[in-house]
């Protein structure tokens, strides 16, 4: 019985988005604001919690449209440009928390955005940007 039910899942999903980790994320969100929403109406504060219902809905209605999309080109893209915005914000992280545990260097940020590191100690030096050729005059 189980078997025919699942065998018609995928039958009806065959050449649809399905769960990718835009989705994923998406629902995590939908999870975190239906938490806030039994707060606030635990906490009887009936706007917050109507605006949470007002964005479940919403978001409920986002996510079953891309889960059944069958426009994959455009919903790939959408999952490929979201998770290039997650990478980018997961690599910072990382790279930030890698230059505080650096004791050995000092790290400065030019306005071009670039982050030139100096051994500590060295004084006040000039720092030449290897991006744009910026000088930074700094203590190390």
């Amino acid at each position: 019985m189980f078997y025919k039910f699942r065998c018609a899942v995928a039958r009806f999903m065959y050449g649809r988005n399905g769960m990718d980790q835009m989705n994923q994320a998406l629902l995590r969100g939908y999870l975190v604001i239906l938490v806030a929403q039994l707060i606030f109406s635990l906490l009887r504060l009936w706007i917050p919690a109507r605006i949470c219902e007002s964005l479940l809905w919403v978001l409920m209605v986002f996510i079953l449209f891309r889960m059944f999309s069958k426009n994959l080109t455009k919903r790939r893209a959408e999952n490929q440009k979201f998770m290039g915005w997650i990478w980018k914000a997961r690599n910072n992280a990382a790279g930030a928390k890698a230059r505080r545990a650096d004791k050995e260097h000092k790290y400065f940020t030019c306005r071009c955005g670039a982050i030139c590191r100096v051994p500590v100690g060295k004084g006040k030096i000039v720092i030449t940007c290897p991006k744009c050729g910026a000088k930074i005059e700094a203590k190390s």
